[in-house]
């Protein structure tokens, strides 16, 4: 991956030691309620609510949260761990709920993303203020000098505390699942490499795909 994946100078300066990942899942096939994902969903739960493991997972979210306010948004991941926990993973679709396991599990945010759809090559960056990315449903997100963005070649494609784009999106027809991971100042890389092993798992187990890579830089 690593003629088509770079950290620009600005991050490293901004970000130093502050790990990003990638895992490309090949030949998916997008699966509706595949036998034996909600066993797999509880068994992936009842790890999580172990009491030490449970306490890692919302230190790291915590982590995270407080990133996120200092550019003034509130982090996801909060919310979703408390859903998760009380009420179990939620069921969207199989690319979207691997995606979930992977975050919620390792304590993480993760991307899910369609491969086919980027205008490669990829840069992790930092924005300048006011850049503008088309986001998920058409939402225009407007950068804050500093944040951390994804870029390919045409534009950005997702801002770290906002979200992903509309282009990259998975649909039913993708075939070419890529995952990929931030970190933030304070996250180990080992939770990234965890979390995108479980996600990139899931699909390989219950959507027939096949793992091209697994890269944490």
């Amino acid at each position: 991956m690593d003629r088509e994946f770079s950290m620009s100078q600005q991050y490293l300066e901004a970000y130093p030691d502050v790990g990003f990942g990638l895992t490309l899942v090949n030949g998916c096939r997008h699966v509706i309620n595949p036998a034996g994902l909600d066993a797999h969903k509880r068994k992936l739960l009842r790890k999580m609510r172990r009491r030490n493991t449970l306490a890692q997972i919302s230190n790291r979210i915590e982590i995270y949260a407080d990133f996120f306010k200092q550019f003034g948004f509130d982090c996801p991941l909060t919310k979703h761990l408390k859903r998760t926990i009380n009420s179990g993973f939620p069921r969207y679709s199989l690319f979207v709920d691997a995606h979930f396991m992977g975050e919620m599990c390792a304590g993480i945010l993760v991307a899910v993303t369609d491969y086919q759809k980027f205008d490669w090559t990829l840069v992790l960056d930092v924005a300048d203020e006011e850049e503008i990315c088309t986001g998920m449903g058409g939402r225009n997100f407007i950068t804050k000098k500093g944040e951390i963005v994804l870029r390919d070649d045409k534009e950005i494609v997702c801002v770290l505390c906002q979200g992903a784009d509309e282009k990259t999106r998975v649909r039913e027809d993708t075939e070419n699942v890529l995952f990929y991971a931030y970190a933030v100042p304070g996250i180990e890389r080992m939770h990234l490499q965890e979390g995108l092993a479980i996600a990139a798992d899931t699909l390989v187990e219950f959507g027939g795909g096949e793992i091209d890579f697994v890269d944490v830089y």
